[in-house]
């Protein structure tokens, strides 16, 4: 590569996102910016940014074919790739606005965002999305182009289908050759990005250039982000907090992206991509810890012991060098535990991994306290789409794990009624897409309600309690936030998802996934066949979990106590509904799914 790779300061010059990236192109156009397994090749391939530049050049040319104008909409629905920052950009210099939809999602979900946002084009991989939305192709009265990255088979009933190699194949550039660029600013709209919604229709969210780019620069005021740093894509880039800090962020600053081929393959990944930066959802790190709880369970005592003790003295030496703890003696086995213990752990994740950032939902302390014990700090942040997304983020030398930081440069954050999270600055959204009454719900003189409760510590660090909308009240009129309870309970490792239920009853229960191993060496050893779904009911597993479950719930008051259990061994996931593309519970698909199971445990007499 010829030219080191410089990060961008924002400047007048840069008032939009397609400004960004012209902006990174002129500074280190031969410089690596992403790596991906081409499944054609049966390899890792690279591209630079001059490469990604010349390929946006090129679809340029071909959207502006389609008659395309300032202000209309296009969608994207692949997975991570240099395609999908390609359509990308090229949309936006065009001053297009961008689309995003999940891979995974329903073809009537899609349906109604493409037709609710009026998009005129979309860009999918192949025959598998084609297949599946083929069947809503004749609602979709608005798209004028469907546009496959991979060759689908041929509909000749379908006119707009094209593959990407077709579509391009006549554009022939000379060297130095492009369209004039569109004419917008930083307050114009850039992308339309729907909520995926645990309930109800998802609300397209109005998000604009300057919203996007100052939340961009606040996060890398708040964290040092490095021309060496390689970022390991994983989380879909139709979720902001991966489209912002793992694809514009990384523009910003010069990094480089290398996309994951699927989650199944991640630990391969690791060892391949080495990444030194990685940004993902709490689920991910608790399979992480899941699988590494597993070897140790299954390994010999004295392994166990050496590991959480390396955990504990690793952990103390975060606190120390936080100025949170004094100096200890202990600190001194820290060398040692980390060459026996740390280092080999996060072999499997690379070796070179300097930072690990959570967002998206709460993740459980003790898992943090892992990580950093580990030597590998978290850095919990917490946002919503309707913030670009992130408001609030840890510091590396400020980080508490159980807080969500502090809020980021230029935005305030303040404690409303029920202790309502209230958000504003230059990151929070134009508005809800069409949806009027939406938008004045949540904004009040640029103040944006998020949904969330929690309090803020005299140190300015903020905690999220719950949800406003998921606050269990119970028959007795006790309010009770299911968050902190559900995160208790999830230490237990029986527990592979669990959630609290009880709305208008006279007290609470739990309706949870076993982990698979854990379950069945429970059911072993209490003499119930772990295969069979009677023994999820029998009276002696229920009254074991009840008593595991308070073990971990003791410092609730005693309202919040849990007498009743719903157990069942079929994990929660995307595919089967219960999980929102993010990776969120779908709280009312489950209490929709086990609602005669609900009945028929709230139906059984009450014992004090």
């Amino acid at each position: 590569m010829s030219h080191p790779q410089q990060a961008i300061n924002l400047s007048a010059s840069i008032t939009t996102l397609d400004a960004l990236f012209r902006a990174r192109v002129a500074l280190t156009p031969d410089c690596l910016a992403y790596r991906a397994f081409s499944e054609r090749s049966g390899d890792w391939q690279e591209w630079t940014w001059r490469d990604i530049d010349d390929q946006v050049t090129r679809w340029q040319f071909a959207l502006h074919r389609e008659g395309l104008q300032p202000g209309d909409r296009v969608a994207v629905m692949l997975r991570n790739s240099p395609e999908w920052v390609i359509f990308d950009q090229a949309a936006l210099g065009l001053g297009l606005v961008v689309v995003p939809l999940y891979t995974q999602d329903r073809a009537d979900n899609a349906a109604y965002i493409l037709n609710n946002a009026e998009c005129k084009v979309l860009l999918i991989e192949g025959n598998l999305q084609w297949h599946e939305l083929a069947q809503v192709m004749p609602e979709l009265t608005h798209v004028l182009r469907v546009l496959s990255v991979g060759k689908c088979l041929v509909d000749h009933e379908e006119p707009r289908l094209r593959d990407i190699a077709s579509w391009l194949a006549d554009i022939h550039l000379e060297p130095g050759q492009s369209l004039p660029l569109a004419t917008h600013r930083g307050e114009d709209l850039a992308t339309i990005v729907y909520t995926s919604g645990t309930t109800g229709r998802p609300k397209g969210v109005m998000l604009s250039h300057h919203n996007i780019l100052t939340n961009i620069n606040a996060c890398l005021v708040r964290m040092t982000v490095t021309t060496n740093d390689v970022f390991m894509s994983f989380l879909p880039l139709s979720h902001m907090f991966e489209r912002t800090c793992g694809y514009y962020l990384a523009m910003m600053a010069g990094s480089v992206t290398a996309y994951a081929r699927s989650i199944q393959l991640l630990a391969d990944d690791f060892l391949i991509i080495k990444p030194t930066l990685l940004i993902s959802v709490p689920r991910i790190y608790e399979r992480i810890w899941t699988a590494i709880r597993a070897k140790l369970e299954a390994g010999p005592t004295i392994i166990r012991w050496l590991f959480m003790h390396a955990v504990e003295i690793g952990y103390s030496q975060f606190e120390y060098q936080q100025g949170r703890a004094d100096w200890q003696f202990k600190l001194l086995w820290w060398p040692l535990m980390q060459r026996l213990v740390a280092k080999k752990v996060l072999a499997r994740l690379g070796g070179r991994l300097r930072c690990a950032l959570s967002g998206g939902a709460a993740l459980q302390a003790d898992i943090a306290r892992v990580f950093i014990g580990l030597g590998v700090p978290i850095l919990q942040g917490y946002g919503l789409t309707e913030t670009s997304p992130v408001a609030c983020a840890n510091d590396p030398v400020n980080n508490i794990p159980e807080s969500v930081g502090q809020p980021l440069r230029d935005i305030q954050i303040r404690i409303g009624d029920q202790g309502a999270v209230w958000i504003k600055g230059p990151n929070v959204m134009l508005g809800y897409w069409r949806n009027e009454s939406a938008t004045r719900a949540v904004l009040n003189e640029g103040w944006f309600n998020s949904g969330d409760t929690g309090r803020i510590s005299e140190q300015g660090h903020l905690y999220i309690t719950g949800r406003l909308k998921e606050i269990i009240v119970l028959s007795s009129g006790e309010k009770v936030p299911p968050t902190d309870m559900e995160l208790a309970i999830a230490r237990d490792t029986l527990f592979e998802q669990l959630m609290i239920i009880g709305e208008g009853r006279s007290y609470l229960s739990l309706i949870a996934v076993l982990h698979a191993e854990q379950w069945r060496s429970l059911a072993q050893g209490i003499g119930v066949d772990p295969d069979a779904d009677m023994s999820l009911q029998a009276e002696a597993v229920v009254g074991l979990v009840i008593e595991r479950i308070a073990a971990q719930i003791r410092e609730f008051p005693g309202y919040a106590n849990v007498r009743r259990v719903i157990l069942t061994r079929e994990p929660w996931t995307i595919e089967n509904g219960f999980l929102t593309p993010t990776l969120k519970l779908k709280r009312q698909q489950v209490l929709s799914h086990f609602a005669l199971d609900i009945e028929r445990i709230y139906s059984k007499p009450n014992k004090p």
